[in-house]
Parts: structure tokens; sequence; C-alpha cells
């Protein structure tokens, strides 16, 4: 459990993932069908999306990957109003998201706040939905991809990197620097090795429901794990693969549908 000390409380933070960290899965998925669902593109493009989620929770994050289906998703919401895609985030996380925190993660994030502790979100989804999540969580704040917008409306382009790998460790020490946070009394959990920069740059990281790569990671050098599933490893193999069939046997009948539709008419 995070502990505080007199006087300590307030220079300390703990930056958290969220993908696979607090929510299962990609929670930009989740807000790309309801985009479709609003006719925000087209079914080959939620596809891509699908076999991205697929993917996502039969092997975990690809940089490439996730830099490509995301650069997709900025120009497809380009001339879309700010207002409105934040409205519809309310409705993911009120339908889906809320549905899929991990109650283990939730618990520590809430034993941070009682802490006194500045507790911040850090995420590769738009800011706009990471700040979202962190206003529903109780959480001190978020860091997410800045999708430009002007006058309300998306550009469809980024302004700086995407908050992912390297940029999520740079977000977390400008932040430390404008909030006067101490980084070595402070904590990070992440999911992946894209997560490490982020976690190195802190004293106390762990590593939350950790794929292949990061567990071995943080075996070798010590760090903390901590498994939230609800699946010891011994039977994760297996979810892996259901999960991965799932997603893919979702596609495939999401792909007939709308041959069918276009078949009729």
């Amino acid at each position: 459990m995070p502990t505080s000390q007199p006087g300590s409380a307030q220079s300390t933070a703990a930056f958290f993932d969220v993908d696979n960290t607090i929510i299962r899965g990609a929670s930009s998925f989740h807000l790309a069908r309801a985009l479709h669902q609003r006719e925000f593109f087209s079914t080959r493009d939620l596809v891509t999306f699908a076999f991205h989620q697929a993917r996502y929770l039969a092997f975990g994050e690809s940089k490439t990957q996730i830099d490509r289906v995301r650069s997709r998703a900025l120009t497809l919401i380009a001339g879309r109003s700010v207002a409105e895609v934040t409205a519809i985030g309310e409705e993911v996380y009120d339908q889906v998201l809320a549905l899929r925190i991990y109650p283990g993660t939730q618990k520590l994030l809430d034993e941070h706040l009682a802490a006194g502790h500045q507790v911040w979100l850090v995420s590769a989804t738009p800011r706009e939905i990471g700040e979202l999540i962190a206003r529903r969580l109780g959480a001190t704040g978020a860091l997410g991809t800045v999708a430009e917008h002007e006058d309300g409306f998306y550009t469809g382009r980024l302004v700086g990197d995407m908050m992912h790998g390297r940029a999520k460790a740079a977000g977390v020490r400008e932040l430390a620097e404008l909030r006067d946070i101490d980084l070595d009394a402070s904590y990070a959990y992440g999911d992946s090795l894209n997560d490490v920069t982020m976690m190195q740059a802190v004293g106390h990281p762990c590593a939350i429901n950790p794929d292949a790569r990061l567990r071995r990671f943080a075996q070798d050098i010590g760090w903390p794990i901590r498994e939230f599933r609800g699946r010891r490893r011994r039977v994760a193999r297996s979810g892996v693969s259901t999960a991965s069939w799932a997603g893919a046997a979702w596609v495939v009948g999401l792909v007939l549908r709308a041959l069918r539709r276009t078949l009729r008419g």
C-alpha cells in the first residue's frame, strides 16, 4: 500500500497507464465502435480497429501498430466537434469502460488518493478522453495525446508527439517540474515495455497485468509485479487465445453483416 510521510504528500504522485492497467483492453477501440455507430467512419475502418483490439489482447502493444491506427483515427475525426466526441466518450465510459475497470487497480488508485498523492493517468488516448476517465475515477488529471483543434473542431493533426513510449517519460518529467513533484518519491504503473521509460522515471515502479516482455523485464531487474486480471499466468495463455479468437470471430461477423447489407441494397 502506498505510504505518505508528513510534509511529503503534496510532492508525491502516482502515474497510471490506462489500457490493460486500469481498463481491460484498448479503450480507444470502444470509442471507435461508438463513433462508427454514429457514422463517423466506415465498417472497413472499424474492422481495422477490431483487428488491432484482437491483436492487442493476444500479444500486447506494438508501437508501430498503435501509431498507424491512431493516425488513421485522427484523420477520421477531422472536422468533428470536440464537444461531440467528448459527449460520446462520456457514454462509452458509462456503458462500457466503467464495467471493464480492474477492481485491484481501482483500489490501488484510491489508496494513493487517500495518502494525499496526486494521481495522473498517462495514456496515448486523446487527452479529452483521458481527462474524462480521470474525472470519473477521481484522479488529479491526465496526460494524453493532444489532437489539434481550432474553434472547437478537430483538424486531424497532432500537437507534439503521441503520448506513448518515451513521450510518456518526457510528459511525466515536464509535469513534475510544473507541479513540484518529487519523482524519486513517486510511483508509476504500466503493463507493457512501452511504459518502461515512464516507470524508470520514478522511484517506485510497479508492473500491473504485465505482458510477457514486461514481466521478464520486471523480474530481471527486481520490480514488483501485481496481477489484477483474476487469472494466474498458468491459465493466461488459454485466456489470450480465447480473446484473440473471439475478436477475430467478431470481425468476421461484422464483415459478413456488412456484405449482406450491401447485397440487399
